[in-house]
């Protein structure tokens, strides 16, 4: 696998990962939730959201890692690239947020 090739698939894995949590009702996408009242329908708190977009970048770095580990030397990072990389990642699950969120619903 060439750089170019490694570095899309990285991207497309992120774009697709940093909405999962916002496109479905389960845990990480196959965990089904408990419902809180009968009849009530099942949903997420945004917590759980939250809290899968944080491992779901984890995910997306350890295999950004494993890429770059198989092409060539890996480099060494500092604080400021996974700052970065966090916050690109919250740019990616915006179309997410704004579906589940910002849309307007008609019933």
């Amino acid at each position: 696998m060439n750089v170019t090739l490694a570095s899309w698939l990285v991207i497309a894995v992120a774009l697709a990962l940093a909405n999962l949590p916002f496109f479905n009702e389960y845990l990480f996408g196959f965990i089904p939730l408990k419902a809180g009242q009968p009849g009530t329908p099942r949903s997420k708190h945004a917590w759980w959201r939250i809290l899968e977009l944080i491992v779901l970048y984890l995910v997306v770095g350890l295999l950004a890692y494993a890429l770059e580990s198989r092409i060539g030397n890996a480099f060494p990072q500092t604080w400021e690239f996974y700052a970065i990389t966090a916050c690109m990642f919250i740019v990616l699950a915006f179309p997410g947020f704004i579906m589940r969120y910002l849309r307007k619903r008609r019933h």
